[in-house]
């Protein structure tokens, strides 16, 4: 099978492996848990069970306990986790394991959580008073002339040296809380598109007022220094931002960011709606004007959100549907539909004659089914209506289907230069509590088509709803630029500002749109890792069933050294990653915004190196989740069943703890949240471990801390510190190797504590990636435990799991660099288990190689005479792992494949 990769995923040894050797012992117990199974194969051309004559299952056995026994007598030796193991062993009197109550945590991190979002929910809305009472006191001058921060003319000087019109200087300066982006955080700065003159009157006086809210956003920085970007995204396209910044043009020179086409500003705009799209396809629409209709649509469907339900009807002589699987309904124009829409519009093709009363019958009758079936957004409904002319009497149908109600708008896009229909159209419009437009170049599209929102908003501008929006998850990139775009996952809270003047309450003039970001990774820490155990993750999700933060969701892709966004990213549904809810019971009750629990078994992938072979844990999870109060969002949290479920609790001196804290060969998770740095500038500098040390000898006052995980990291350090003499010890006694077989050895606490110890010089260790921050893998994170953890947790303690690491980048041809062994250290208190840490080595590939072929050359003395070995070239000797990967062998991994499966033993 030319091509096969190796290891096969697919490849598993045969039924029952080779039966353990009878004598017990350690080096047994590696052998059966770890299951490092070693098969030996005739070459293709020989029947199978010539091998099994030749080589004796007693010489398989006695090679099989000789690697086994040195091995682990190795990587026991190197690792000391005995001596871990008894560390923890004498403070076992003082510890204590409590088991987790599932609801409790969840409902503690969901009120969490809630307050955040409050505090956001609260800057937002002293920004919209803020605004409209600006403009209650502003009066509009046509004639103003005002100088404003242009966020792409700041500190611009012309070849005088000049500062250019607009471009006056703002100093900005790096800043880690805006992703070390250079910013100003005592004023805001604007930003316009190409496409909008910077000193237009309607601009000048929106800018003007809008001044107002400067010392708002500082304020609102003050009271809450976990706010990100604040803005103000005016109806007139200007777009306000805090803290100032510089705006980079594309490589084209253009800014093509309109903060009039996002979501959040959509979504606040207007209530979600039902929207049928109409669009002629008759013979007169050819060329240009099909062009622009096109155009138009997807511009229409570019302010859908997943709150709006849509459906797109092509008519000339005849009336179908551009999705025949979309007859008679509306769907959610969720990214995926609006994205496949697009795709058949793009394909529509015009001929006969167009006849508008079939078609806007049947938009009516789907409005009105949906309507009286309480499905859609039970809110607004409209018809958008795109042609070049309408010739024939539409009156009976509108009276027959809207009148005198009018429950439906119409809005008519007349296309073409052409001013023949226009009053027709603009009848139709505005008998229907509708808009008209003409669109004749495809530059209109835009400005013409946002039209139609300021007369969907009108209802909640006249009665002041000020209702808030939060959006789902998506990538920051209001910047636009590769230098200054962060791709982070956010969400946004949104709110409408409206005119409160008397002379246009009555007209509902929507003035623009006020939000503020947050970054669901901050809200994320709010379900420490700690609290979750081994194997335990949290995970957000709307109420359409997206997922907003789940460890399982990979929204980037790597093209070449950048990172860029999956398409549909934010529409991942939940059932996609928690696959195991077959019949969707926890997706329907998150949904429903429901509290309570149910237990899944479920399988666990782990990924392992750039080729991302999948290992699978086999797991039994409780499932808990909650509403988070007054958002769409809904709370899940994961813990696994057994060791997963409990929590140690121990306790030692702080003199003692901070003695062992300060050691070079310690870390601490640099994402978890061992003390809160972010609020004040003045400790954003500072690392976790700098923290907790100002908090514990008292030297900030001001710092806030997890008491509980410093108290259990402290706890750790004590523990552990002996591991660091012990390691040293080794590497000074093996300093006469000239090539020591085993690299490194580490460790790991619940706490996030990482320990490790070099025994060759850093330029000689096998992979030097290893324990990096660049290796997520391996070290601590937001969303997991190090693999090596995770996998030794599962193991009976005492047992080591073993993985292959593999070299990274394009010109290593995934070659296996080295070996990763660990287990797992345990304490049991009144019958309760939970893992302390894990500790494992590195080692060469090569070395384990060597050991293995060694163990072959063994022999059994009381036969006399030794049988074939894996020197004889016949024979293929390898060994696999517990999970059926290749770790040993000695002929291409593809030749091994395809003698085993010719042989019928993957069969067997």
């Amino acid at each position: 099978m030319p091509g096969l990769p190796w290891p096969h995923p697919n490849l598993s040894p045969p039924h029952g492996g080779i039966p353990c050797c009878g004598r017990p012992g350690p080096w047994a117990l590696l052998r059966e848990t770890v299951i490092i199974l070693w098969l030996l194969l005739s070459s293709a051309s020989l029947p199978p069970t010539w091998g099994q004559t030749k080589i004796p299952l007693e010489t398989v056995k006695l090679w099989a306990d000789t690697f086994g026994r040195d091995l682990y007598n190795t990587v026991t030796k190197y690792s000391g986790s005995l001596l871990l193991q008894k560390k923890y062993k004498d403070v076992e009197s003082s510890l204590k394991i409590q088991e987790v109550d599932g609801l409790e945590l969840v409902r503690k991190f969901s009120e969490d959580m809630e307050n955040m979002l409050r505090r956001k929910v609260e800057a937002v809305k002293s920004l919209v008073e803020a605004a409209e009472e600006a403009d209650l006191r502003h009066e509009f001058n046509a004639s103003l002339v005002f100088n404003y921060y242009n966020s792409v003319l700041v500190n611009e000087r012309d070849e005088k040296g000049n500062y250019v019109e607009l471009g006056a200087e703002l100093v900005l300066e790096p800043n880690a809380h805006f992703s070390n982006l250079r910013v100003n955080t005592s004023v805001s700065s604007v930003q316009l598109p190409t496409n909008v003159y910077n000193k237009d009157p309607d601009i000048l006086n929106g800018v003007y007022m809008s001044e107002a809210l400067n010392p708002v956003f500082v304020e609102n920085f003050q009271r809450d220094p976990t706010l990100t970007w604040q803005y103000f995204g005016s109806s007139t396209g200007f777009f306000r931002i805090y803290p100032g910044i510089k705006w980079t043009p594309d490589e084209n020179g253009v800014i093509a960011f309109d903060c009039r086409n996002r979501g959040w500003y959509i979504q606040a705009a207007t209530s979600p709606k039902d929207i049928v799209i109409l669009v002629d396809v008759s013979g007169s629409m050819k060329g240009l004007r099909m062009t622009i209709a096109k155009h138009t649509i997807a511009t229409i469907l570019d302010t859908l959100g997943e709150n709006d339900f849509v459906n797109i009807i092509a008519y000339n002589d005849y009336v179908h549907y551009i999705e025949p699987c979309f007859r008679g309904i509306l769907v959610q124009a969720d990214r995926d539909n609006r994205e496949h829409f697009k795709q058949l519009v793009d394909e529509l093709m015009v001929k006969g004659v167009g006849v508008v009363n079939p078609a806007l019958s049947e938009a009516f009758q789907i409005l009105q089914q949906f309507q009286e079936a309480r499905q859609g957004s039970l809110c607004n409904q409209a018809i958008m209506l795109i042609t070049d002319g309408a010739v024939e009497d539409y009156e009976p149908v509108l009276e027959k289907f809207n009148w005198p109600d009018r429950k439906v708008r119409v809005f008519t896009y007349l296309i073409g230069r052409e001013v023949t229909f226009a009053d027709r159209m603009k009848w139709i419009a505005c008998n229907n509590k509708g808009y008209y437009t003409q669109i004749s170049t495809l530059a209109d599209a835009q400005e013409n088509v946002m039209e139609y929102l300021h007369v969907l908003s009108r209802p909640m501008v006249i009665n002041h709803d000020h209702d808030i929006i939060w959006t789902e998850a998506y990538m920051d990139s209001k910047l636009f630029t590769s230098q200054t775009q962060s791709l982070m996952l956010l969400t946004t809270v949104a709110m409408p500002v409206f005119s409160k003047k008397n002379e246009t309450r009555s007209h509902g003039i929507l003035l623009g749109v006020v939000g503020s970001d947050v970054t669901l990774r901050e809200l994320m820490k709010l379900a420490p890792r700690y609290k979750l155990g081994v194997h335990g993750y949290a995970f957000l999700n709307t109420n359409n069933g997206y997922i907003l933060s789940h460890p399982d969701l990979r929204p980037l892709y790597r093209e070449g050294k950048k990172l860029k966004p999956k398409p549909n990213y934010n529409s991942v549904d939940l059932s996609e990653v928690e696959w195991e809810d077959q019949a969707e019971t926890l997706r329907t009750a998150m949904i429903n915004g429901e509290t309570g629990s149910l237990t899944m078994d479920v399988k666990v992938p782990l990924d392992n190196g750039v080729r991302s072979w999948k290992r699978v844990l086999f797991l039994t999870n409780d499932y808990f989740f909650t509403d988070i109060s007054d958002t769409p969002f809904s709370l899940g949290v994961v813990l696994s069943r057994g060791h997963g479920e409990y929590i140690l609790v121990g306790n030692t001196s702080v003199e003692e703890g901070l003695h062992d804290l300060l050691h070079p060969d310690l870390s601490l998770a640099s994402d978890w949240i061992y003390c809160v740095t972010d609020i004040d500038p003045d400790h954003r500098k500072l690392s976790q471990l700098e923290a907790m040390v100002l908090f514990l000898t008292g030297k900030d006052p001001d710092l806030e801390c997890d008491e509980e995980l410093v108290r259990e990291v402290l706890l750790d350090a004590v523990v552990t510190a002996p591991m660091e003499a012990y390691w040293t010890a080794l590497a000074l006694n093996g300093s006469d190797e000239s090539e020591p077989e085993v690299d490194m050895a580490f460790l790991g606490t619940r706490a996030g504590l990482l320990r490790g110890s070099l025994f060759v010089g850093s330029e000689r260790v096998s992979d030097r990636k290893f324990l990096t921050p660049e290796d997520e893998a391996s070290v601590f994170t937001m969303d997991h435990f190090p693999l090596w953890y995770r996998q030794a947790s599962e193991r009976p303690p005492g047992s080591f799991v073993f993985n292959l690491n593999w070299a990274q980048g394009p010109e290593s041809q995934g070659e296996p660099l080295a070996v990763t062994a660990s287990t797992a250290v345990v304490v049991t208190v009144d019958e309760k288990t939970a893992v302390a840490a894990a500790v494992g080595v590195q080692m060469k590939l090569g070395g384990l190689q060597r050991r293995f072929w060694a163990a072959t050359r063994q022999c059994d003395a009381a036969a006399g005479t030794c049988p074939e070995s894996c020197a004889d070239s016949d024979l293929d000797c390898f060994v696999i792992d517990n999970n059926g990967f290749i770790l040993i062998s000695e002929r291409a991994p593809e030749a091994i494949a395809e003698s085993w499966i010719r042989s019928g033993a993957a069969r067997t």
